[in-house]
């Protein structure tokens, strides 16, 4: 995916691991393609998901690999329930769809994935959350967060997706990796 936009989370120029959980078909492809009706610059390169961590890697890949295969391998399955749009304006122009259940499972290996003594690319408090809209001018916010309203979709989330983000915003697929814990930490 090219990075067109501004962000406050990937800047040009570095390396990253994102850690996310790909929406399933035909649901990913379904909120791909609600975003790019709100234009958002993205949209035909990046699959519906709820990030993770995004961190910067600084030539750390492999420790970032272990760390992450460490966490994921132990987690146990756990279902998501996405209920109705919410918004991060004014603080950024950004609409999503909000995470009820499995919200705190979110939170949870978000935690645990932090854990390394690594370096987050995020300045925000985490927020579980699918984006259907960024960067766009607000009546494309408006629009988005107004028509998926009462949007409700579920899914299993049993792995997660390992990308590495280059220095030039292309993001590449490194490895899925299943969940197979029983419980969890």
């Amino acid at each position: 995916m090219k990075n067109q936009h501004s962000s406050p989370t990937v800047k040009p120029g570095q390396v990253y691991a994102g850690v996310v959980i790909e929406l399933p078909e035909p649901m990913g492809k379904e909120l791909q393609d609600w975003r790019a009706s709100f234009g958002d610059p993205v949209a035909g390169s990046v699959p519906a998901h709820i990030t993770l961590m995004i961190a910067a890697r600084e030539d750390r890949w492999d420790e970032l690999v272990a760390h992450v295969r460490a966490v994921v391998t132990g987690w146990k399955p756990f279902h998501v329930e996405i209920n109705g749009t919410g918004t991060f304006r004014p603080v950024t122009p950004v609409v999503f769809l909000r995470i009820d259940k499995g919200y705190q499972d979110c939170v949870a290996l978000h935690s645990r994935l932090n854990q390394a003594e690594l370096i987050s690319a995020s300045p925000f408090e985490f927020h579980p959350h699918v984006t259907l809209a960024h960067a766009v001018p607000d009546e494309h916010l408006d629009r988005a967060q107004q028509m998926l309203r009462t949007y409700r979709a579920s899914f299993l989330v049993d792995h997660i997706d390992l990308y590495e983000g280059d220095e030039n915003g292309q993001w590449h697929v490194r490895e899925r990796i299943a969940f197979a814990g029983d419980d969890r930490p």
